[in-house]
């Protein structure tokens, strides 16, 4: 692969990655609850699904997605539902989401590092627009004549650094705004806004195209 190319798509991938979508959203309601750094871990979970979606989509179901019809719609229910699911609960809290709430000896903690490792991972699997942007954007970065598998790992590995860069920005930014945001009414204005903004997320997959690029 070319330097050219290889910065060309850096350039892309930190475009998309720093535009506000779900896994941006996540990151900035984690880092809000539990702090910037454990807020990583689901950004660690959404980068080994970023990883996984870049597999699929050099083993051809990107093809697959934009062709069928039947496929993408539930691809795109799927994530739909789970984003929309996010925003309720976020909606329907009552606690303040900035409070450290200790977690007693052997109790199980409702922010463990597999529950935040498998909401990144949730919210990068169910994203059609993961898929599509795979599909579409990396052929236009492959050299024809190198191995593809070691090309899509360059690329699947600059896409996902740059996602985790964008990820750390906005849960510092988050942690900044922390303190303006811990009395119980800015709490509850803000689980009213970040729930709104997973359910309009969740609906706004529904009205991808299958064509979409």
């Amino acid at each position: 692969m070319h330097l050219s190319n290889w910065l060309l798509f850096c350039s892309v991938a930190l475009l998309v990655t720093f535009s506000p979508g779900p896994a941006v959203l996540l990151a900035i309601s984690n880092a809000i609850a539990v702090g910037p750094r454990r807020a990583m871990i689901s950004s660690m979970g959404n980068g080994f699904g970023l990883f996984i979606i870049s597999g699929v989509a050099m083993a051809g179901m990107g093809v697959v997605l934009a062709t069928s019809a039947t496929a993408f719609m539930l691809l795109k229910l799927a994530g739909a539902l789970y984003l929309v699911y996010l925003g309720i609960k976020q909606w329907r809290s009552k606690t303040s989401i900035v409070a450290d709430a200790p977690v007693a000896l052997g109790a199980a903690n409702p922010n463990s590092f597999w529950k935040l490792f498998r909401q990144g991972l949730t919210v990068a699997l169910t994203n059609p627009k993961a898929i599509l942007f795979f599909s579409a954007l990396f052929p236009q970065f492959i050299t024809p004549g190198e191995p593809v598998a070691i090309q899509f790992t360059v690329l699947t590995t600059s896409f996902v650094a740059c996602a985790m860069l964008a990820h750390l920005f906005y849960a510092n930014l988050a942690r900044l705004l922390k303190t303006q945001l811990a009395t119980p009414g800015r709490a509850k204005l803000f689980n009213r806004i970040s729930g709104g903004a997973f359910v309009l997320l969740g609906l706004s997959l529904l009205r991808l195209r299958a064509k979409a690029t």
